[in-house]
């Protein structure tokens, strides 16, 4: 494809990212454009290498080639353009369709940024890979008859970091690199708070997503865990399980909120003037604290019990916090009035 042929990085952005992520998109869109175009770039090539590790009519290996092939051709300029036709068969999702058909575009756009940029978008880009891929190696034989689950809870802090921790290093270094430029170096403590963000934000999606991830032989509850409570992962599919695991649940509820404070704190240690990028954190914190009051502790393996943030809550969410903003008492007790004010403690 030419260079020329690609569409202007604001339109790409503006017509994928919207229907590939609803809840992503509102924090990218209040961002300021200094850092809205590189973390949009590395988000829609993230969810390009995640459509294809989803991909389960595919057999593992062959989605774990054609991962290995997209960090290839994103790792170097010029890089051998990956064939997505054997996924694109049967996607039936039109979005992820649309998003394997123009991920050239997608790694042109990364082509195009300046080797600082570019250098940042791969490294993190290079973790989730390294996650995704693994996630395939591990559940390579898992299926609903055969539940493969994670062994130690060291697996599961290594996993959350691959994929989303990064993110919290990433997200933190291009804002300083391209907003802070005069302390272009974030502070050791603030990338160490971003990393608890973003493995908050992926448990959230791991407790929440546990009774569908069992169903297709997944288990992100370590074994070692689950062995407290006289529990293997293979006993999980038993429909008398789920209240059993409400002391696990709790905890990891508990563990979770703690990465959320640590987001908390991330938030209001940057510049009081970074209006834009406060709330775009702020945003997937208040609406995860949320998640996690509505999340079935009781019974997590009830699928039809799934913890899901209404639109209303979400721009009620969004509109408190831009009223709260001006008044700095008020902003920073929104986490603690955002639903349940204890926060469990763990030992994670």
């Amino acid at each position: 494809m030419s260079r020329r042929t690609v569409r202007q990085p604001d339109t790409l952005l503006a017509e994928l990212l919207p229907a590939v992520s609803r809840s992503f998109y509102l924090s990218l869109r209040v961002l300021p454009a200094a850092v809205r175009k590189p973390i949009g770039i590395a988000y829609l090539l993230a969810r390009t290498s995640d459509t294809i590790a989803d991909t389960e009519w595919i057999e593992a290996s062959r989605r774990e080639a054609a991962l290995r092939q997209l960090a290839d051709w994103i790792r170097e300029d010029g890089g051998e353009p990956c064939d997505f036709t054997p996924f694109l068969a049967r996607c039936e999702n039109e979005a992820e369709r649309i998003l394997l058909e123009r991920a050239g575009e997608s790694v042109e756009l990364l082509e195009a940024e300046d080797r600082w940029e570019r250098e940042q978008i791969r490294k993190v880009l290079g973790h989730i890979v390294s996650g995704q891929s693994l996630d395939l190696q591990r559940f390579s034989l898992a299926s609903s008859d055969k539940i493969v689950g994670l062994a130690t809870d060291d697996e599961l802090e290594d996993y959350i970091y691959r994929v989303a921790g990064c993110v919290g290093e990433f997200w933190t270094r291009i804002c300083f690199g391209l907003v802070g430029k005069k302390d272009r170096e974030p502070p050791a403590q603030l990338l160490q708070d971003g990393v608890r963000f973003g493995k908050g934000l992926q448990l959230i999606n791991i407790l929440r997503d546990l009774a569908s991830d069992l169903g297709q032989g997944r288990c992100y509850l370590p074994a070692e865990a689950l062995a407290e409570l006289n529990l293997t992962p293979e006993e999980l599919n038993r429909a008398t399980v789920g209240p059993k695991l409400e002391p696990l649940m709790s905890r990891y509820i508990g563990r979770t909120r703690e990465y959320l404070l640590s987001g908390w704190r991330y938030t209001n240690a940057l510049p009081c003037h970074w209006f834009r990028i406060r709330l775009a954190c702020a945003w997937p914190i208040l609406i995860g604290w949320r998640t996690l009051d509505a999340l079935p502790a009781d019974d997590p393996l009830d699928a039809n019990r799934r913890a899901k943030i209404t639109r209303g809550a979400v721009r009620a969410v969004m509109i408190r916090s831009l009223l709260a903003y001006p008044f700095p008492w008020f902003w920073r007790r929104l986490v603690r009035d955002s639903g349940d004010s204890k926060v469990r403690t763990s030992p994670g």
